[in-house]
């Protein structure tokens, strides 16, 4: 039985329309924003950077005092990994600024 307040198609046509509500932000269909994202700003993240790696026995570990230094399995100049809660995502750089040792971000690791 046809609604009076459709209007008459032919068989097989449907009439396009547009779908929006209101609170939908202006562009592209399924395009985020910053604003969208504004809920996750303020989780609090642990970011790690590995410099190297080494083995030794505890009786070594417990005799270590300050500044002793420790021989690492990296040279000088090769890239460090940066894990986000324990999850590897970036290869970076070690770099000096004003007296303070930071990481450049150079390469992104795609998920698997």
């Amino acid at each position: 039985m046809a609604d009076p307040d459709e209007p008459d198609l032919p068989d097989g046509t449907f009439e396009e329309m547009e779908a929006t509500t209101p609170d939908m932000p202006e562009g592209a269909p399924g395009e985020k924003g910053a604003a969208d994202l504004e809920a996750v700003f303020d989780v609090p993240v642990r970011i790690s950077v590995v410099l190297g790696r080494t083995r030794l026995p505890i009786a070594d570990l417990l005799k270590l005092q300050v500044g002793n230094v420790l021989e690492l399995d990296r040279q000088v100049g090769e890239a460090v990994e940066i894990y986000v809660n324990d999850r590897p995502v970036a290869r970076g750089e070690i770099v000096l600024v004003e007296d303070r040792l930071g990481v450049t971000m150079t390469e992104i690791i795609k998920a698997v």
